[in-house]
């Protein structure tokens, strides 16, 4: 979630306001290979794996618990996180807080809204033209961590509550995902040192997104298919509204989110680095015809100055590389100039 821009859209929520019958046809996907559709994920799809923060490291679980880390994301690209060790009083926190913001008159709302030529703010992303279909969801997008990039027309500006929470909420993140990548790190054998130098001095970004009741929910979609440029993101579902899917061997998964649990995924910097052993995976948001969504995705990606490349420690003349090295800079400008299309990025990547 670093540089670009995106032009400027209507709210989704003020139309969703409006109580519709039909959603206005900007929105309307035709191009869908499988139509969106809100189930309870039972029995005939499998359940997404978990992790257990507290058993990775326990001294007597940590090996089980670690392979099992391992061949999640080598299976799997994605996981839910229980006994993560953040607060559940600084996670409620946050959740009624994004609640609130979004629930402020659009007048309040705008004053945060998307400037020229910089995707922060509220609206939504990858939008290169005024022909090009929408997605049902208001999303507001910003840099969390290092505090010295933070937007000064927007951070500071939030409702002290909501700054308050945003602030202890993202700090807690970063160092979760921190914990995160060095296990995998290790798992894969990795140099630590490689990894941390790489992800210690990162950015998070936050997107927090609004998705309102939709009266055609199998005409649009939430969020695009698509897989994440960083190199890990922890989702915190904001709400007890499902919507969230992943495709898994060709097919969408629904996901049913664990209670007081994270969801976390691979993203393609990971992918990149591990030269292919853990698979970023394409996952999308559908609508939902009766209840809104709120949903908070924590992105975590390599340094500025850094190098997005496989690791020189798994690369071998056996395990040869099977991505470019480009610099962070670089390989953001290049993510962002294009539309969101599933992995179709990655591939740009390859070798």
């Amino acid at each position: 979630m670093v540089g670009g821009a995106s032009i400027v859209v209507p709210s989704v929520q003020e139309l969703a306001k409006e109580k519709r019958t039909q959603v206005p046809e900007r929105y309307v996907r035709t191009d869908l290979e499988e139509p969106p559709s809100v189930t309870s994920g039972g029995d005939s799809y499998p359940q997404l794996p978990f992790i257990d923060m507290e058993r990775l490291t326990s001294t007597d679980f940590m090996d089980s618990e670690r392979e099992k880390l391992h061949q999640v994301c080598k299976e799997w690209g994605f996981f839910q996180l229980i006994n993560h060790g953040v607060d559940a009083s600084l996670v409620e926190k946050i959740k009624k807080e994004f609640k609130d913001f979004f629930d402020l008159p659009l007048k309040e709302k705008n004053k945060y809204q998307q400037l020229p030529g910089e995707h922060e703010g509220m609206g939504q992303l990858f939008i290169m033209s005024d022909e090009q279909k929408l997605d049902w969801a208001d999303m507001l997008v910003l840099i969390t961590r290092p505090i010295h990039l933070r937007k000064p027309h927007l951070f500071p500006k939030f409702p002290i509550p909501f700054r308050d929470a945003l602030d202890a909420y993202s700090f807690e993140l970063q160092k979760l995902a921190l914990k995160l990548l060095d296990y995998m790190a290790k798992a894969l054998k990795i140099d630590p040192n490689y990894m941390k130098s790489l992800f210690e001095d990162g950015r998070q970004d936050m997107r927090m997104s609004y998705y309102p009741p939709c009266p055609q929910p199998d005409k649009v979609i939430g969020l695009s298919a698509h897989s994440d440029a960083t190199g890990i993101t922890i989702l915190l579902e904001a709400n007890d509204t499902q919507g969230l899917q992943i495709r898994k061997d060709g097919k969408w998964v629904p996901i049913k989110p664990l209670e007081n649990a994270f969801i976390v995924n691979i993203g393609d910097i990971l992918e990149i680095i591990t030269n292919g052993a853990y698979p970023s995976i394409e996952h999308r948001v559908v609508a939902n015809s009766e209840k809104e969504r709120l949903s908070i995705a924590a992105f975590h990606t390599a340094k500025p100055d850094g190098k997005v490349g496989p690791a020189p420690s798994i690369i071998t003349p056996q395990t040869p590389a099977l991505f470019k090295t480009v610099t962070v800079t670089d390989y953001y400008k290049s993510y962002f100039s294009r539309e969101l299309d599933g992995k179709s990025f990655l591939d740009h990547m390859r070798i």
